[in-house]
């Protein structure tokens, strides 16, 4: 397991052009590594990430265009869901942007109660950026995300959580780490892997072609030693030690 922790506490973590691109090739870099099961994600201080640095927004029109030009999903932090290993953010404070979008990139989010989430685009005369208009509807719903976007307003922890978008904890980091070691000590992760590509797909297909496609999963699956892996720990009330974590 990794801890990747946003490290500018005294600009709340804000973005600079090149931190995206960073994180998005570090997360690269620990999913090609067999032995990181899980990564977690926070921020240093009492921030989670407050978005792109002012400083840097304020600059001219060729600046700027330093954080789109050349980039795509595998160098933006959305490259989190397209990663065979899983990923889950710790909000532990102000979060709002590019750092929004960062946040809920990963297959799991925890926030404390008391820490602010904006979208903020809309206020600034931005769009709806790095694919969030994608995203955010899949995971709170069309009508939320709607309004969190075209109002560009904050909302709490704790309304980020009556709206599924992440789970309330009282400490985040605590909760996200608990969550990966689950994930890590117990899941196969050529099934997390397989399941996690499935989710991304999902919205592409038909429910008889999701079906079809589920019964290759299946039968790859079967061929691979982790369920008898599994089957022979549970009979001998023991952790699994799966080959896939080592292959």
């Amino acid at each position: 397991m990794a801890l990747v922790t946003l490290n500018r506490p005294d600009r709340l973590n804000a973005l600079t052009a090149e931190m995206g691109p960073n994180y998005a090739r570090l997360l690269r870099e620990l999913d090609s590594d067999v032995q990181t099961r899980a990564v977690v994600v926070t921020g240093a201080g009492r921030g989670f990430c407050s978005g792109a640095d002012l400083t840097t927004l304020g600059g001219t029109v060729e600046e700027l265009q330093s954080y789109v030009t050349g980039q795509d999903v595998s160098t933006l932090p959305v490259v989190a869901l397209t990663l065979s290993t899983p990923v889950v953010t710790a909000i532990n404070g102000p979060c709002a942007g590019i750092g929004f979008v960062l946040a809920i990139s990963a297959d799991a989010r925890f926030v404390h109660p008391e820490a602010t989430l904006s979208t903020t685009f809309a206020r600034l005369g931005l769009v709806a950026e790095y694919g969030v208009a994608w995203l955010l509807p899949r995971l709170i719903g069309l009508p939320a995300a709607t309004d969190l976007l075209l109002t560009g307003r904050t909302i709490t922890g704790i309304q980020a959580g009556d709206l599924g978008l992440a789970q309330v904890s009282a400490d985040p980091l605590a909760s996200a780490l608990e969550w990966a070691q689950d994930i890590a000590t117990s899941s196969s992760p050529a099934s997390v892997a397989t399941m996690k590509r499935q989710l991304l797909q999902a919205d592409q297909l038909t429910l008889s072609s999701s079906v079809d496609a589920s019964l290759v999963e299946m039968s790859r699956a079967f061929e691979l030693p982790d369920l008898a892996e599994a089957l022979t720990a549970r009979s001998q009330k023991r952790a699994p030690q799966f080959p896939s974590a080592t292959s």
